[in-house]
């Protein structure tokens, strides 16, 4: 699970390519450019990111070297998954010529396709729909033909459903086909550079990771390299392999392409430590029934703080993430928990950039002067660790499956958002017990409702925007958000923390008992964007939307 949600070269034409204001000269092809292609490419203000590699060892620098060379490739891999006709889509806008050639390629490049993943994936480039199963299932493929023939084979629910296949239309109908056949050239690229990081690192744990995620690229079963990047204990943090799902708008199933190169902060790492003990209290204090508790999951949970020198593949598509919590496997989560990875560069280059402005504009301004970079950081921190609290494996009508195949596309959203509320809740559980600063409550509610209007920006189908949609809403009928009478949103101290625990309990309950119907449910009522908070989102007009990373380490793309 990412939270806030990241920009390198693509090694490929996608590096090179983009859209417009109009229809573009393309050699006797045309395509139809957004006209306000300067004004969306605008909204992501290029940040330098840096990292301090001082800690390295000249083993572990040449490391380095080799995991960005295999962060590239996965580069290319996501934007297949994004769309299959995206390969040759690329040569089309790379041959845009014109005043908006440059933002065109550049907004192409950023988004991984030609549609605005801020503006509900609408075209901006080209006139063709989206397809809401990407490029995982055939574009002419619905979901009643899916779940038909499921029906029909119910030998092939394990294959059709798992987050490491595509589905292809065959002879017989319809197939499911592994990753490791499908994209096997790619991954045995990529496979070749961790082996030869691995051969370079003098750390173990590290060697022993790669190693095994060479191998998981090429047999499908990413378990054993799971576990071993839980055991990770390098001044390299790396993730790289298929993990989140939010590309899959029709089931929420497939597993797309990602990769993060980053290296570790052991000073602030250290400092967070003394949360991982208070897991199996947090988990203890959900408000719901015990017997929809998970007290099986692993506490082993390792929090990590890390500058980030490189990402690539879907963590980077559009916004990007400022912390993560892997691995979504639930067999490790139980087995292991789950390694929360904190990105302060980029969270202080947001916080810096965004947070701050939004505040003003939207908060009374005693309101505004209460957000601080601590209570946002430590709420992304615990937004992370309550990824891994709740409902995980669940029984479902006597069938032993997972919330989030239960809740199919819809999931996403509402784990999010109970991510969001059950992080703000934990940190004021933790300060009754006196591990939090009180000065960090004081300031979350205000630091809380900016963040919520940071991220409603990236787009209310974007998981995360709809999660915040989803959380406006239901604190203003409870009572914890009000609007002034100059149309700004402020935190209403006496309800905001009852109004937390109300509507952690409401998604924690859909995800307990794996109901889709609870979960259209919140999404058809809450999912709107409220007219009062459209009216401030339209302006923020001056304020970005969200970085674009420049990456000091390594090869660096043109902006």
């Amino acid at each position: 699970m990412r939270w806030g949600l990241v920009i390198v070269p693509v090694v490929s034409v996608l590096a090179f390519v983009g859209c417009g204001g109009r229809r573009e000269p393309t050699g006797g092809d045309t395509l139809r450019v957004a006209p306000d292609i300067v004004t969306r490419r605008a909204q992501f203000a290029p940040m330098r990111l840096t990292a301090d590699l001082s800690p390295l060892s000249t083993s572990d620098r040449a490391a380095l070297n080799d995991l960005i060379g295999a962060a590239q490739v996965m580069d290319d891999l996501f934007s297949r998954q994004v769309w299959v006709g995206n390969p040759a889509f690329a040569k089309r806008v790379a041959a845009l010529a014109g005043e908006n050639s440059t933002p065109a390629q550049q907004y192409y490049r950023i988004m991984f396709g030609p549609w605005d993943r801020l503006k509900e994936f609408e075209p901006f480039l080209g006139d063709k729909t989206h397809p809401l199963g990407a490029g995982f299932y055939p574009e002419d493929m619905t979901a009643k033909e899916f779940e038909a023939y499921l029906a029909a084979h119910p030998e092939a629910r394990t294959a059709f459903c798992s987050s490491f296949t595509v589905i292809r239309r065959a002879e017989a109908g319809l197939v499911a086909v592994p990753y490791s056949q499908e994209y096997r050239a790619p991954l045995e690229a990529a496979a070749a550079k961790l082996r030869s990081a691995a051969a370079a690192t003098d750390n173990e744990s590290l060697k022993r990771f790669l190693t095994l995620r060479a191998e998981a690229f090429l047999s499908d079963d990413y378990y054993a390299s799971d576990v071993a990047w839980m055991d990770l204990d390098s001044p390299i943090e790396v993730v790289i392999g298929p993990y989140e799902t939010y590309e899959d708008t029709l089931f929420g199933y497939k597993a797309a392409f990602e990769a993060f190169v980053c290296v570790a902060d052991p000073t602030e790492s250290a400092r967070l430590e003394v949360y991982k003990g208070e897991l199996p209290f947090l988990e203890r204090s959900l408000p719901i029934p015990d017997e929809h508790k998970n007290p099986s999951r692993g506490s082993e949970s390792p929090i990590r703080v890390v500058d980030l020198a490189f990402s690539a593949g879907d963590a980077k598509a559009g916004v990007q993430t400022v912390a993560f919590n892997l691995p979504n496997d639930e067999r490790v989560r139980e087995a292991k928990g789950s390694k929360k990875v904190m990105l302060k560069n980029v969270m202080h280059a947001k916080y810096d950039a965004i947070l701050v402005p939004i505040a003003g504009h939207v908060l009374p301004s005693p309101d505004a002067a209460k957000v601080a970079f601590e209570p946002f950081f430590q709420h992304v921190l615990f937004h992370e660790l309550a990824h891994g609290l709740g409902p995980g494996r669940i029984v479902k009508d006597g069938r032993h499956t997972e919330a989030r195949l239960e809740l199919k596309e819809l999931y996403s959203a509402i784990e999010e958002a109970k991510a969001d509320v059950l992080g703000a809740l934990a940190l004021y559980q933790l300060a009754d017990k006196g591990l939090v600063p009180q000065a960090i409550v004081d300031s979350l509610p205000s630091t809380f409702v900016a963040g919520l209007f940071r991220a409603a920006r990236f787009g209310a189908t974007e998981a995360h925007g709809l999660g915040v949609v989803i959380q406006v809403n239901k604190m203003l009928e409870k009572g914890a958000i009000e609007t002034t009478s100059d149309g700004r949103f402020r935190p209403v101290a006496a309800s905001f923390r009852p109004g937390l625990e109300a509507l952690c309990h409401d998604l924690l309950m859909v995800e307990a008992l794996g109901s889709y119907e609870g979960a259209k449910a919140i999404v058809d009522k809450y999912g709107t964007v409220p007219p009062a908070m459209g009216a401030l989102l339209g302006g923020f007009v001056t304020i970005p939307v969200d970085i674009e990373p420049v990456y000091s380490i390594g090869p660096e793309r043109s902006s």
